[in-house]
């Protein structure tokens, strides 16, 4: 009878926790339909709902900067590049926004540091190398030209 019980309690577990990690992807993707929608408060929920349940999602963080952006809140922004760089260090398309983001802000020597981190690694974003050249060139001080 034990035996009977502890088996039932553990299947319920099993289903349950299957449960709980099939409905945090279709957060994702719930939140990424709408994204694409421009639904972006509604695409936000849920990009943080996914992030409740798998907090190392990198894409979550980075569809949540891609939200602030449109916002234009910063900070948020920011952080959220930071997580998906904390993360998936490699991922060219949040080096790629947080140059632009540290262009914007006149940070010279952290713009050009992530600017050799994104010739090393770009891989879908490559064809914005000349836009960052050309953007981090009028950021250039007088003395280093």
């Amino acid at each position: 009878m034990k035996i009977y019980i502890s088996f039932n309690i553990l299947i319920f577990c099993l289903i349950f926790i299957t449960n709980v990690f099939a409905k945090n992807s279709d957060s994702f993707n719930e939140g990424k339909n709408l994204f694409l929608d421009k639904k972006f408060e509604e695409s936000k929920f849920f990009f943080e709902k996914d992030l409740v349940f798998n907090p190392k999602n990198s894409m979550s963080y980075l569809y949540l900067a891609k939200i602030y952006k449109k916002k234009e809140n910063i900070e948020n922004e920011e952080n959220n590049l930071k997580n998906v760089l904390l993360l998936d260090p490699k991922n060219d398309e949040a080096i790629y926004m947080m140059i632009i983001l540290k262009i914007n802000q006149s940070n010279y020597k952290e713009a050009r540091n992530l600017i050799d981190s994104f010739n090393k690694v770009c891989n879908s974003f490559c064809s914005k190398k000349n836009e960052i050249e050309e953007k981090f060139s009028k950021l250039i001080p007088e003395n280093e030209k």
